[in-house]
């Protein structure tokens, strides 16, 4: 097990103020701790707890909380969030100058860090607000005529299925929402139940890499592959997937994607990218209109009006961050943590464990349900007597808790969370 004290032996040279220094330099810090892990498998470095409180310590945190609904939006570490507050304090000196001419320029850098950690071409790279926004100017921009169908999930988010249902009653289009089992067993089936529900109308197809409910992984290049093959051009949700495993863009051939950056990558509130091949961008509206001049270029999708620089310019800072620690070892850590109460209350009578264990299905989001209790009663109960966050989840057709731990969550943070999981299931009552 790598300890705290060889780290400081082997990084800190003699001196009272090189170590006061170090404390401060938190981004050197995990630099360095991931330096010394380098050569031990990911799965390995998942359970070192002496290298993960040395990125923990990288956060500003109300430890009295224990959030476990990173699913949400997470909190940015250090380094990130004083750039962001630096980038605002530059704006607001005089904005039409640091602003527009300093700052807004910087885009373009982030652009092509973006791209090159995302795996794809920066001209097929737009920087939006968010997954959403991303998503919705392929929904409300791709042209559709009335009868022309759209295949999705009754699983997918809540946003994108109301703008799906907007677009059928504006321009009467269909929307066909496919059902399919919780926790999937099989990846092939999700394949076939979406292929099934095609029809000779059908020109989209709209689906997560992970699902926001239960963090059900879609084997989306197949998906994408299939639909190519029919002239079918496919949306991904990508909201709680980029930086939260390893994947690329281009290993997907999907025609569009859309994530948000605040989630997984730590970047500001505010912050995400749309992906778009190429030679779709001159054929899909933006959803503010942009100059003719830009009709085939991927800003007009950033054409929003006034808006600050500061959130998109410290998205290089939560690059720089991510790539510190690398997505492999993100990756394990947050399933590792998922694993660690998943199977722990998957014995306890009561608890069903709605998410996947296949390690290719599901990493650090995952979601339960608890006998004769309602979701909405454990939030109020883990709040109110633990002061715990969890996201409860109302579906149609099932329901449960969502628990989404994050790189600085600590194990003693996880067992509290399972410990009172426990202490409900064995009494339900206790959430009167």
């Amino acid at each position: 097990m790598w300890q705290r004290r060889e780290f400081l032996k082997q990084v800190v040279p003699a001196g009272a103020g090189l170590v006061a220094a170090l404390k401060t330099d938190w981004l050197a810090r995990v630099v360095e701790a991931s330096a010394m892990v380098a050569d031990r498998p990911a799965a390995d470095v998942a359970a070192d707890e002496g290298y993960w409180r040395e990125i923990q310590q990288a956060f500003t945190l109300d430890r009295t909380i224990i959030n476990l609904n990173n699913g949400y939006t997470c909190p940015s570490p250090r380094v990130v969030h004083e750039a962001l507050k630096r980038y605002l304090d530059e704006s607001n000196q005089a904005p039409i100058y640091y602003m527009w001419t300093l700052l807004e320029p910087q885009i373009e850098s982030v652009r092509r860090t973006l791209a090159a950690e995302a795996g794809c071409d920066p001209e097929e790279l737009a920087i939006t607000r968010n997954a959403s926004e991303a998503l919705q100017i392929c929904q409300l921009g791709i042209d559709l005529k009335p009868g022309d169908e759209v295949v999705t999930t009754n699983q997918d988010y809540g946003r994108m299925l109301d703008t799906w249902d907007q677009r059928a009653l504006r321009d009467g289009i269909k929307v066909t929402k496919i059902s399919f089992p919780v926790p999937t067993t099989d990846l092939s089936d999700l394949t076939r139940r979406i292929e099934a529900a095609i029809t000779p109308r059908t020109k989209v197809i709209h689906i997560c890499h992970i699902t926001n409910l239960t963090g059900q992984l879609f084997p989306v290049r197949d998906l994408c592959r299939m639909a190519r093959s029919r002239g079918i051009q496919t949306i991904v949700d990508g909201a709680h997937a980029f930086a939260h495993f390893p994947f690329k863009l281009s290993d997907l051939e999907c025609d569009y994607y859309g994530t948000s950056l605040h989630k997984w990558l730590l970047a500001p509130v505010g912050t995400g990218f749309l992906y778009m091949r190429r030679e779709h961008i001159e054929h899909v509206w933006p959803l503010t209109p942009a100059a003719a001049s830009l009709a085939k270029n991927i800003r007009k999708f950033e054409e929003v009006g006034t808006h600050p620089a500061a959130n998109h310019d410290a998205i290089a800072e939560a690059l720089v961050f991510h790539q510190s620690i690398g997505v492999e070892r993100r990756a394990a850590r947050v399933q590792y943590l998922k694993n660690r109460w998943a199977r722990r209350l998957e014995k306890q009578p009561g608890v069903k464990i709605l998410s996947s264990f296949d390690p290719n299905q599901c990493w650090g989001l995952a979601t339960f349900s608890l006998d004769g209790v309602d979701p909405n009663k454990v939030h109020d109960y883990l709040w109110s007597r633990y002061r715990i966050i969890v996201a409860p989840i109302h579906h149609p057709e099932w329901t449960g808790t969502r628990v989404t731990p994050n790189i600085y969550t600590t194990l003693e943070e996880v067992d509290t969370f399972s410990a009172a999981i426990e202490a409900l299931a064995k009494n339900p009552a206790g959430t009167a």
